[in-house]
């Protein structure tokens, strides 16, 4: 565990990161009351024009330093909104929970199934459902670093309520409990085993019916949120899905993708490896989609598009071209070698820093 210094000194260098967004035109509303609101948020949500009976639902974290308007701007979920015909809904986070904005994924009276945020959270989703007449077999949830963090909170404890999840600079459910704790998780540090992180979702809630589908975004590049993390994520989500291995493997322009199916033969999880890549969400420029600014990265690829297009929000589309790939980037590797390894007498310091070498970050 870190020293008290050593935290406030992370502490003190979040709270003076470029979090501060450009001028622009602010495309969300305030949802009004949601309940008891015990945990203490606050709600954002874009309804498109036009909108028809029993449309989806997305819901939208953003990350620390963030605001649920700037993020949207970023990421360009409520234009995507606007184009497809779905409700965006937008937690926020007050400075009077976090002084940097972050949701708190790792205080536990906060990600317990109908506490704090995660329950705050919850009952914004009751409350656009039924106002809005949402179909309630399409819902779904995102969101970046701590955001993502929370968006697997809620996925762990309240996996009834989504059809799917995707959790971009994220980290798995219920692994720290302190402000320490969750700096040494973010370097990978004091991670469970694969038992023991499947052991903490499926002691989250008493689901026994089916479960999210996972999707996993991180930069090769990240040192705030280390790979580390995703591939803990995926270990996390695997056994509920009883999905294959190893995974299928897909290339998407200078990235890739790893597919894992479930028994069903459907996609249960994704990993997509953002080559080159720091810490914040992909997004492509040029699609339309977005807008290039702090952790928000322009890196040619848009994951508010494959997100939404995984789950079905927007038509199938196509873009796998070969782009030159400049020197920052490293070029994919053509095999999955997780470091979660299944063999006897792997422990999890060893493949924490086999993830780490993977990505650059030790010798």
């Amino acid at each position: 565990m870190r020293s008290i210094s050593d935290t406030i000194e992370r502490l003190r260098k979040l709270r003076s990161a470029p979090g501060a967004a450009p001028v622009f035109d602010d495309r969300l509303t305030d949802l009004g009351p949601f309940g008891s609101n015990y945990g203490a948020l606050e709600a954002k949500i874009h309804i498109p024009k036009g909108l028809m009976p029993r449309a989806p639902l997305v819901v939208v974290l953003h990350g620390c330093t963030q605001t649920a308007s700037a993020y949207d701007h970023g990421s360009g979920w409520s234009r995507l909104a606007d184009d497809y015909g779905f409700v965006v809904l937008f937690p926020q986070q007050t400075r009077s929970n976090n002084a940097n904005t972050c949701f708190n994924w790792f205080v536990p009276g906060d990600i317990r199934r109908d506490q704090g945020e995660a329950f705050s959270i919850r009952q914004m989703i009751e409350t656009v459902t039924s106002r809005y007449d949402i179909d309630r077999s399409r819902i779904f949830i995102t969101g970046l670093s701590a955001g993502g963090a929370m968006a697997n909170v809620m996925l762990a404890t309240h996996p009834e309520l989504f059809a799917g999840g995707a959790i971009i600079a994220g980290l798995p459910y219920a692994t720290a409990t302190t402000v320490p704790e969750a700096f040494d998780r973010m370097r990978g540090q004091g991670l469970p085993g694969t038992d023991g992180l499947q052991t903490l979702l499926r002691a989250a809630s008493k689901h026994d019916g089916s479960w999210p589908t996972i999707s996993v975004w991180q930069g090769t590049k990240d040192h705030t949120v280390v790979p580390a993390t995703a591939f803990a994520v995926i270990e996390q989500w695997r056994d509920v899905h009883e999905v294959e291995y190893p995974p299928a493997i897909e290339r998407i322009d200078r990235h890739q993708r790893f597919v894992w199916r479930g028994a069903d033969g459907r996609e249960a999880l994704e990993l997509y490896q953002l080559g080159g890549m720091g810490h914040g969400t992909p997004i492509d420029a040029t699609s339309g989609y977005g807008s290039a600014g702090p952790y928000m990265l322009d890196v040619g690829i848009s994951s508010t598009q494959h997100i939404a297009r995984s789950w079905g929000l927007i038509a199938s589309f196509e873009k796998r071209v070969n782009l030159d790939l400049p020197k920052s980037h490293e070029p994919p590797a053509n095999t999955f070698q997780s470091p979660y390894s299944s063999e006897q007498g792997t422990g999890i310091q060893q493949t924490i820093e086999k993830a780490l070498r993977a990505a650059g970050l030790m010798k």
